[in-house]
């Protein structure tokens, strides 16, 4: 393709210095827009922030090119980062390059065809390791030191994803305020900090069929410091999602046979590193609200005319369910 919005291939052409590329948008995203970029010899991948309605502190291309960068060398599978432009006149916001990575995001069953229920399983077990293994990794041997403020960490992320939820609010959401001040006044003291990606889940990841395995961990774009069971709460969130048919947050994908519980997930993380995990209902009712709030988000700039590709159109009618999954793990909690 050569017409894609909020990528110019001509600018990207002379900016690099290449040839006459081609590129064509990486479907499944719901926030940054990824797209697939050759000259016909190189390929690499794309990352820039959505069009219009960029909230604050949100879709940062520094901070995903830094973090990247930092964990080349780790136990933690990451692409290799190409180049960094922060120049906006070239594609009309920062954007960085990586390189191409082999293996597929499973976000749907009809991806999984191959997958044995054997094979679910070392999937999973695998999924749990590298988050375990991103938590291990010291930020100060990778140069990370600064690339967070853990002290308060809990406390200004409810704050932080309340006023991105203000940022976006366009219609009334029953629950919603009645979730963040629920969070804000039961925020749990945080027993370590380490770097936290933010967003991990089985679709941020990419798979290998042979080997069966992780090739890479992608979209760092919340990754900070601070507390590693809000990355463990997400993904709990994420794997059980809403509990219906067709759900759009899991994919569908861990209800196959032979992939664990979200419960399974925890009780793996909490025997690799020690983690006491008896507080993790305050952070599965957390990542039901940053989800909603990210849905919301999206929604609003869907409605806007905002959103690049598709499958954007339905995703404001599952806010309020996330809403009350978060309220009722909070009050399980």
């Amino acid at each position: 393709m050569t017409d894609l919005p909020g990528l110019d291939l001509d600018k990207l052409a002379a900016y690099l210095g290449k040839g006459p590329l081609t590129g064509e948008l990486i479907p499944g995203g719901r926030s940054n827009l990824t797209y697939r970029v050759t000259d016909g010899q190189d390929r690499w991948v794309l990352r820039r922030p959505p069009l219009g309605h960029v909230l604050a502190t949100a879709h940062d291309m520094t901070r995903e090119h830094r973090v990247i960068s930092a964990l080349a060398d780790t136990a933690v599978p990451v692409p290799h980062a190409e180049l960094l432009c922060t120049d906006p006149d070239v594609l009309g916001a920062p954007f960085y390059l990586m390189e191409e990575v082999a293996g597929a995001a499973l976000r749907d069953r009809a991806q999984c065809d191959w997958l044995t229920p054997a094979d679910a399983r070392v999937l999973s077990d695998r999924l749990v390791d590298v988050l375990a293994d991103l938590h291990d990794v010291d930020p100060d041997s990778v140069g990370l030191a600064d690339f967070g403020r853990p002290e308060g960490f809990l406390v200004r992320q409810v704050k932080r994803w309340g006023k991105q939820l203000d940022a976006s609010r366009s219609r009334d959401l029953e629950g919603i305020d009645e979730l963040r001040d629920k969070l804000g006044d039961r925020v749990p003291e945080s027993a370590r900090s380490t770097i936290v990606h933010g967003d991990y889940r089985l679709d941020n990841v990419l798979v290998t069929r042979d080997p069966l395995g992780i090739s890479a961990v992608l979209d760092w774009e919340m990754a900070t410091l601070g507390d590693p069971l809000a990355d463990v709460g997400l993904l709990h969130v994420y794997w059980h999602g809403l509990g219906i048919d067709e759900d759009p947050i899991t994919g569908t994908v861990p209800s196959l046979p032979g992939f664990p519980t979200a419960e399974d997930l925890v009780a793996r993380y909490a025997a690799r590193t020690g983690a006491d995990v008896s507080n993790l209902g305050w952070y599965v009712a957390f990542g039901y609200f940053k989800l909603a709030v990210i849905l919301e988000g999206i929604h609003y700039r869907y409605t806007t005319g905002k959103t690049v590709g598709a499958g954007f159109s339905q995703l404001g009618s599952f806010t309020l369910p996330l809403v009350r999954q978060g309220l009722h793990a909070i009050k399980e909690y």
